[in-house]
């Protein structure tokens, strides 16, 4: 039987990068998806290519509660429930140093990655059965503190203290809940960090950045969604509150 037989998922960031690499395995694992995102092209053709009996989509900014809730309300009218939950969506902000770090794009990504993960959590969590699951994406910045991203590296660190509050709270439901951590993944969004912080074409940034990586490459956005499918998955049933690293040693 396939991993994810009958389970329902929703996934912000959900129409590109590693949020519809992970909406793809999770129906080729028999999930139904609810995909939510900011893009409504990319997410009509998500659903095309996943099968319109597999998924839904819905456009919501997670920053904006109200959008938050009607996207979970229209995902609990079409399919009862959610098992999964990835809060998944992101923006990179400034690259610069702190006294030079734009006031407004500082709080404008914690407020994207936490002000937001937050409010998927708190309007999700009601409609999850026992034993279900919750996974936020944070990255390997969530764990190092690299320079010039300080906004990035701080809303990643936030959701981790995020994760752990969430995980004792929903740990007599059985509900676990975890971050993943990604390091230099080859989406877009990477490539255009790794481009503003060396100041190089893309093939000449990535080079730069697998010299980083102990494991020397970038990760794919399909070994992400394999991370996200064991969190998903019955298999990590005894795992919650547990920061799982797929950064090929960056973190170590």
């Amino acid at each position: 039987m396939a991993r994810l037989q009958d389970k329902v998922a929703l996934i912000t960031g959900g129409e590109s990068g590693i949020g519809l690499s992970t909406a793809r395995l999770f129906v080729s694992e028999g999930a139904s998806v609810h995909l939510v995102g900011i893009d409504e092209d990319k997410l009509r053709t998500a659903v095309h290519e996943l099968g319109q009996g597999n998924a839904l989509s819905s456009v919501a900014d997670v920053t904006d509660e109200d959008a938050v809730a009607r996207a979970v309300a229209a995902g609990v009218d079409r399919f009862g429930r959610f098992d999964i939950v990835v809060s998944n969506a992101g923006i990179s902000g400034e690259v610069a140093p702190i006294v030079d770090y734009p006031s407004d794009v500082f709080s404008r990504t914690l407020a994207v990655h936490v002000l937001g993960a937050f409010h998927v959590l708190k309007h999700t969590i009601p409609h999850m059965p026992d034993g279900g699951s919750v996974i936020i994406t944070s990255s390997v910045v969530g764990l190092i503190g690299p320079p010039g991203v300080s906004a990035y590296v701080a809303a990643k660190h936030a959701q981790v203290g995020l994760m752990r509050t969430a995980a004792k709270e929903l740990a007599s439901r059985r509900i676990r809940v975890n971050t993943i951590h990604p390091g230099p993944t080859s989406t877009p969004f990477q490539d255009d960090i790794e481009m503003r912080s060396t100041h190089l074409p893309r093939d000449e940034a990535a080079q730069a950045f697998d010299a980083m990586i102990p494991l020397g490459r970038h990760t794919s956005a399909e070994e992400i969604a394999h991370g996200m499918l064991y969190l998903a998955a019955d298999e990590s049933a005894m795992v919650t509150s547990h920061r799982l690293s797929i950064d090929g040693g960056m973190s170590g």
